[in-house]
């Protein structure tokens, strides 16, 4: 399901940008449509260079086919696979007690177009530290990286055999627990936050799992006011994590 293989084709002009910035060794090679580079396209081309890694240029047709027919912005870079945190390491670098800080544990997202928004909304608002199923739910894909503005290289992304366990072991680290679900009996803006808090999301299309959802401290839902009954799972996230940047910032 995931598409995930010993290395990435990974495309765009800011994914490549940030994997440039963050982890260069892991770039194996860079490949920009022919031509004279101009703009970001030239930056990127600096980037590389500066790094030593080889570039290459290539007609757009075949930059088109290295990033399987999505947008591509003239560039591709070979890259190698993303490299997931370990939950374990996530428990140890955890803030002290009276710090604000927030994890997003997402439930059993399918759609790469869908978790990449997610992702750079959650950046956005300042997550550092994601959660997610290694079943039923996808990983970091090339799709997800380009969707995400190249976000994920500025998280800490954990794969978990059993998310349930993982929100246990949140909560015995003094982490509160809350699940935006459409049948929530609160609106989310009803409530004041606390500072350590995991914020769960489900699927797009049966929300979050009822054994998920019964380890939730409590149950959000986002006001609906038109004929729509539910938001875009990557547009909910967004509206619930920047009321906690609200709150936080009115201290």
């Amino acid at each position: 399901m995931d598409g995930e293989k010993k290395s990435q084709f990974i495309f765009g002009i800011n994914p490549v940008l940030e994997k440039l910035k963050l982890s260069p060794r892991e770039v194996i090679e860079v490949m920009i449509v022919g031509g004279k580079t101009r703009g970001v396209l030239y930056s990127i081309e600096q980037a590389a260079k500066n790094q030593g890694i080889r570039i290459r240029y290539l007609e757009s047709r075949e930059l088109e086919r290295l990033s399987g027919g999505s947008k591509h912005q003239g560039v591709v870079a070979h890259v190698a696979p993303y490299s997931y945190s370990l939950f374990d390491d996530l428990l140890q670098a955890l803030p002290p007690a009276a710090q604000h800080d927030w994890i997003l544990c997402v439930d059993g997202l399918t759609d790469p177009r869908n978790f990449g928004a997610l992702l750079r909304c959650a950046e956005g608002a300042g997550v550092r530290y994601v959660v997610i199923p290694k079943d039923r739910s996808v990983g970091i894909t090339p799709i997800v990286i380009k969707s995400s503005a190249g976000a994920v290289y500025s998280m800490n992304i954990c794969r978990v055999p059993n998310l349930r366990r993982a929100i246990l072991a949140l909560k015995e680290k003094g982490y509160w627990i809350v699940g935006l679900d459409v049948r929530g009996p609160e609106s989310l803006y009803q409530r004041v936050y606390p500072e350590k808090l995991v914020v769960v999301l489900g699927s797009e299309r049966a929300g979050i799992r009822p054994l998920i959802l019964q380890e939730c401290d409590f149950r959000v839902s986002i006001p609906m006011r038109g004929k729509i009954a539910s938001l875009n799972v990557a547009v909910a996230g967004g509206v619930f994590l920047y009321e906690l940047v609200r709150q936080k910032d009115q201290g």
